[in-house]
């Protein structure tokens, strides 16, 4: 680990699960570079919006409601958590990803989190 910040980069995609089997590749190289420079902590794929499930526990009764907080044609498809040491590395990072698995990233630092 680099022992410097957490960083968000999120997948932005229409479609879940869409990566063709060249860009997997991509990915997993991508994947072990990230390992190789010390950047991992964790990446994954996400469900599409359709499968989630709002809870809302702050009254006396949680209150749960089928489908996303609000309806939008992209949304985060998958992520990596990256330890870096400052935002400016992050964003060169998020530049690899986004060649990588060919979709925008969107970068943002985690708060109050450090490594």
């Amino acid at each position: 680990m680099l022992a410097g910040m957490y960083f968000l980069l999120g997948v932005i995609d229409s479609v879940s699960g869409s990566a063709t089997a060249s860009e997997g590749e991509a990915i997993d190289a991508f994947n072990d570079e990230l390992k190789a420079r010390g950047h991992w902590v964790i990446a994954g794929g996400i469900a599409s919006p359709d499968q989630s499930v709002m809870i809302d526990a702050r009254g006396a009764d949680a209150v749960t409601t089928q489908g996303p907080v609000s309806e939008a044609a992209e949304f985060v498809s998958g992520f990596w958590i990256i330890d870096a040491p400052h935002a400016d590395a992050a964003q060169h990072v998020a530049i690899a990803a986004s060649r990588a698995c060919n979709r925008c990233i969107e970068l943002r630092p985690l708060l109050g989190l450090a490594p």
